[in-house]
């Protein structure tokens, strides 16, 4: 296959990615029908890394495909300095797609002298060269107003909702948001499984350490019900292992656990395993390596929902149209899959 995706006359479409997580670049690209363009990529030894583009890549639309895990500084710097050497070589336009986004969390001050480092994330982005950012279920949706230029904002619930769907029984379901944040989030899922019962857990938090939270009790009748807890990402679990505590006590007939971003730092692993949750359902923004797995986890392909949105915008189509016309199994493909 050829590394270029030909449109309109004189523009063509190049994909990139970065080291954090290849193999979603190259199932992207082969929902496109395309290759990843080959990058010269490298550490020094003292830690400065170095890219040059193999081909060139003079008047196309080129999108960077870079999950900001693993090591997420480094990740990040990666991806500025790729999209820095493709300012410098004339693309046309440069789009840096972001599937989990870094810092994303840090999106509001606390307590004073605080950073708002999401902010700082999008400004790197920009300075870089980055025209347009496309990220997958940010931690919060107003985060996009950081960006002076469109921000696609994926939503992974079309994929996880189809998942879900056909493996529990939709006359017994309860969703339920792990904090009152995601309260929004989980009324969306309830009317995509057919309006059924919400609930929420209240929970406290030590915002002077990081990863600490308290589920203290469940909002909401869960007595009997397949309940689904679904949250945006999953760090050390704590919240997640919480929130499954609380509700088996509040008498859950079943617990799943349906998550976009699947980081699993430290002692998540664990703590996912003995949680009582039947199966936790992630998507792959995040490489989620074999010793990570296990029977209970279930691992959705987010590149369907990436591919499609960015051949949306590279044939200026819309990319909202794409949730809206999501199949009603999961698997079909979106658009043009």
């Amino acid at each position: 296959m050829s590394v270029i995706l030909e449109g309109k006359p004189d523009k063509n479409l190049i994909l990139v990615t970065g080291r954090a997580h290849p193999k979603l670049a190259t199932d992207v690209a082969n929902q496109l029908g395309i290759d990843v363009l080959e990058t010269t990529a490298y550490d020094f030894a003292n830690g400065e890394m170095y890219v040059r583009y193999t081909e060139s890549v003079r008047g196309a639309d080129v999108f960077v495909l870079q999950s900001h895990a693993g090591s997420v500084n480094k990740a990040i710097m990666e991806q500025l300095i790729m999209i820095d050497a493709l300012k410098r070589a004339s693309a046309r336009s440069i789009t840096a797609v972001c599937p989990v986004l870094g810092y994303s969390r840090q999106d509001k001050k606390h307590r004073g002298r605080e950073p708002i480092s999401c902010r700082l994330v999008f400004d790197l982005l920009a300075t870089a060269g980055a025209d347009r950012i496309m990220s997958v279920d940010l931690h919060a949706s107003q985060s996009q107003g950081f960006f002076n230029g469109p921000v696609d904002h994926l939503i992974a619930m079309p994929v996880l909702v189809d998942y879900v769907r056909d493996r529990l029984d939709l006359d017994n379901i309860a969703v339920v948001s792990p904090d009152a944040g995601r309260i929004r989030v989980a009324e969306q899922w309830a009317q995509r499984l057919g309006g059924g019962p919400l609930a929420f857990v209240h929970k406290t938090r030590d915002i002077t350490r990081p990863n600490q939270a308290v589920a203290n009790r469940v909002v909401g009748d869960v007595r009997g019900k397949d309940c689904v807890l679904v949250d945006d990402l999953i760090d050390t679990a704590g919240t997640i292992a919480g929130a499954c505590k609380v509700l088996q006590e509040a008498g859950a007939k079943s617990i799943t656990v349906a998550a976009t971003h699947g980081v699993l730092s430290g002692p998540a692993i664990e703590r996912l395993r003995n949680c009582g949750a039947r199966e936790v359902v992630l998507t792959d923004t995040v490489p989620i390596a074999p010793e990570k797995r296990w029977d209970g986890l279930t691992v959705l392909s987010i590149a369907p929902l990436l591919a499609s949105a960015i051949k949306a915008v590279f044939t200026d189509g819309s990319v909202a149209e794409l949730f809206d016309t999501y199949p009603t199994h999961h698997g079909q493909g979106f658009l043009f899959a």
